[in-house]
């Protein structure tokens, strides 16, 4: 497959034209517009419906009536992109040439400063949807106007081999093999910027396949109850298998609602979406099966473990739409979301979870809420933020945060130790005495996480995720599992 290259082939004199969606950005404007409209209100969905009726033009001028992608958030195809720098600098003519809305169109070239002009669709107009025969029809008619005979067209799906049919020069980037093989069926020299392969790490990053392991509280409930029986274990594994098929589903529609403030984080503007690796449309197909799968397991548990999984789909909804942009409700729910796996863990093994083991993940689970807030309000600047992007709390916040968050991890550890003389704890342990270890160890954890945030190092990282790397926080686990099993055998 060829390769790009540096030296100007014979007709690089001619202008060059270049497809914006998948070509010069890695993304999709129409698809970034849909999920900027859904963000504001999901209630635009039903509008959308009614702007279909509009054709493809019509659509198009009515969604970027209400929404338009910031050009400088959206991800851009580097290579390419210093390609046209370079033959910008050779005083080669470059008009960015799209089926988008033409106000999208003019606001990337403006963003980039390198393009002499812009084709784009004038839905408004009642012009045609500038793709396929319409926009190589339109490039031809401004290449004469320009006293061009002759052009080059670069783009990347199988809608630009029409176009391509009337340039002279092709230029295809990160297009599949299908198309390059049948574009260089037609243009034997064509440069190619190869796409990059879809890995299957990147689908699972996307997903979140590591964050299943905060799923493992559903089996809370059968530990607690100190119960060996393999068909309820048999329960808990495909409900764990459920809730992680419908948590990744919810992680990748939050992704999708965040994408404008993922891509300014010096973190999280990595993640597969964020960067363009997972397309849009990619990822909202997987969202869909996966929600599918995980309620269709769900009712295979039981009918009330769905309602549970349906409890959470729509807490976590609420959160990615609004909740997460309202300071201290954010916290509040992300702790309730992980006592509601316990609960959820609970219903489907006809366990009832014990109001001391609630009232400690609810008190525990809202003090590390508070330690990823905390840590994400440390990487932030106080002269380049007011507010941490997509949230409602600012710098001068971390005081505060630090407090609440500290006094519910003590408030856990002191419920710990109100429950070792409980009628509970009496009557599930054989010297509950031994947990009196556990309390101080926990202590301890919880001080040492939250030094760590102050020090900044946690670098604004889930603390659970924190907790799965971290030695440390596998022996604490290790202590408290000793301690928690020389009370049951009664050493």
């Amino acid at each position: 497959m060829p390769h790009p290259n540096t030296h100007p082939s014979p007709h690089d004199a001619s202008p060059l034209y270049v497809d914006l969606d998948g070509t010069l950005t890695l993304s999709d404007t129409l698809y970034e517009s849909v999920m900027l409209l859904v963000r504001r209100n999901p209630l635009n969905l039903l509008r959308l419906l009614a702007w279909l009726l509009l054709g493809k033009a019509g659509f198009k001028h009515k969604l970027a009536d209400a929404v338009r992608p910031d050009p400088a958030r959206l991800p851009y195809h580097e290579r390419f992109v210093q390609y046209l720098r370079d033959e910008h600098a050779r005083g080669r003519p470059l008009v960015l040439a799209s089926a988008a809305d033409a106000r999208i169109v003019g606001e990337v070239a403006a963003h980039f400063k390198i393009f002499d002009a812009v084709l784009g669709t004038h839905g408004g107009a009642g012009g045609p949807n500038l793709s396929r025969a319409h926009k190589r029809a339109a490039i031809d008619a401004h290449a004469r106007a320009g006293g061009h005979t002759t052009w080059t067209y670069a783009g990347n799906s199988h809608d630009d081999l029409s176009v391509w049919q009337g340039s002279t020069q092709a230029v295809a980037v990160n297009a599949p093999p299908a198309v390059v093989r049948a574009l260089q069926r037609q243009h034997p020299q064509a440069r190619v910027f190869a796409q990059e392969p879809l890995k299957l790490k990147t689908v699972l990053r996307a997903i979140r396949l590591k964050q299943w392991s905060k799923n493992a509280l559903l089996f809370l409930p059968l530990l607690a109850a100190h119960s060996l029986d393999p068909a309820l274990w048999g329960l808990a594994a495909l409900a764990f298998v459920a809730f992680g098929l419908c948590a990744s589903a919810t992680y990748l529609f939050n992704d999708l609602l965040d994408l404008p403030n993922d891509r300014v984080h010096r973190l999280k503007r990595y993640r597969p979406l964020a960067s363009g690796a997972v397309s849009i449309a990619l990822a909202v197909v997987l969202g869909v099966v996966m929600m599918v799968l995980a309620f269709g397991l769900a009712l295979a548990v039981s009918g009330g473990f769905a309602a549970m999984l349906l409890a959470y789909t729509v807490t976590t909804l609420a959160y990615s739409l609004w909740l997460k942009r309202v300071a201290l409700m954010d916290v509040l729910v992300l702790s309730s979301l992980y006592t509601l796996r316990i609960g959820a863990g609970g219903v489907a093994v006809s366990v009832a979870p014990s109001n001391w083991l609630l009232a400690i993940s609810i008190f525990l689970f809202l003090s590390l809420a508070l330690v990823k807030r905390c840590a994400e309000l440390e990487e932030l600047d106080d002269e380049r933020a007011a507010l941490a992007p997509g949230r409602g709390y600012q710098p001068r916040d971390l005081a505060s945060l630090r407090s609440m968050g500290l006094s519910s991890g003590f408030l856990a550890v002191l419920v710990l130790t109100l429950y070792i003389d409980s009628q509970n704890s009496q009557a599930l342990y054989a010297q509950p005495e031994w947990l009196w270890g556990a309390a101080p160890v926990l202590l301890l954890w919880i001080m040492r996480i939250w030094l760590k945030t102050g020090r900044r190092e946690l670098h604004g990282e889930d603390p659970l995720q924190f907790a799965l790397r971290d030695p440390f926080s596998w022996v604490t686990l290790g202590v408290m599992g000793a301690m928690g099993l020389a009370a049951t055998v009664g050493l």
